[in-house]
């Protein structure tokens, strides 16, 4: 099975960070997020990713590019140039890197890489968030429901939007309700190919059209995560992740 994650977007409100890399390799305990959030899933043994890219692409190219050499010993002969890879540290990921466009929207970007999304259920989420969701449960779940669409629903403060949910069932969505115990899109999403079909261009956004589709054609059900999920929209968020890595294993991991 295969991860998606998008990691295309400007990440304005981290502007002190993003003015030099893309918000996905904004660094916690010296690991871009991109790599904690596909440490997630690599927990459960899925090590294929899809990296839909965009703004500062040529960043997060350069980081996998290098990424071997940098997470192995390695001997190096000056005066002929070779170069020797003697222990290697880096994980048995397989990643891809597609340049799904500056201007694009979510739903577009998946829209963008759809041809590599035809073999079967996969898995979807944003590049800028952490939790402790079973992505294996998750799965058992999606399977077990036998819709085209799973969204992880979490708790989070009202400047998000909310799910409207009966047990499961998604049937709509409402506008930053305020308030601590709202369920909204929490990302880690697992769907079938078919979703795709639904993306009509790059300015299709994700969160608009087609899953207010999936919801009014009961094809979107909801797995309801109580633990710990954080998104890093802000220096203040990504401060608190960094603190939660001091002297122990960080939640998500």
């Amino acid at each position: 099975m295969k991860a998606v994650i998008l990691a295309g977007g400007l990440g304005t409100r981290l502007s002190e960070e993003t003015a030099v890399v893309p918000k996905p390799m904004v660094t916690i305990n010296d690991q871009p997020i991109l790599h904690h959030i596909m440490a997630i899933y690599a927990n459960v043994g899925i090590t294929e990713f899809v990296i839909c890219a965009g703004f500062k692409q040529h960043v997060i190219k350069d980081y996998f590019y290098h990424f071997h050499r940098n997470h192995s010993d390695v001997a190096f002969d000056l005066a002929t140039g070779d170069v020797h890879v003697l222990r290697s540290q880096a994980p048995d990921w397989k990643v891809t890197v597609v340049d799904t466009g500056l201007e694009t929207m979510t739903g577009g970007r998946l829209g963008r890489v759809k041809h590599l999304l035809s073999d079967g259920t996969f898995c979807m989420t944003y590049g800028d968030g952490v939790s402790d969701v079973d992505i294996a449960d998750s799965i058992a779940f999606h399977k077990a429901h036998g819709k085209l669409s799973t969204v992880t629903a979490v708790k989070a403060p009202g400047r998000f939007g909310d799910l409207v949910l009966d047990g499961s069932h998604v049937e709509s969505f409402a506008e930053k309700v305020e308030g601590e115990k709202h369920r909204i899109n929490g990302g880690f999403f697992v769907l079938e190919p078919s979703t795709l079909d639904l993306i009509t261009c790059d300015d299709t956004i994700w969160e608009q059209e087609p899953m207010r589709t999936l919801a009014a054609q009961g094809e979107m059900e909801a797995y309801l995560h109580e633990g710990f999920w954080q998104p890093m929209d802000t220096l203040k968020d990504r401060r608190y992740l960094e603190s939660l890595c001091v002297g122990e294993k960080p939640p998500w991991l």
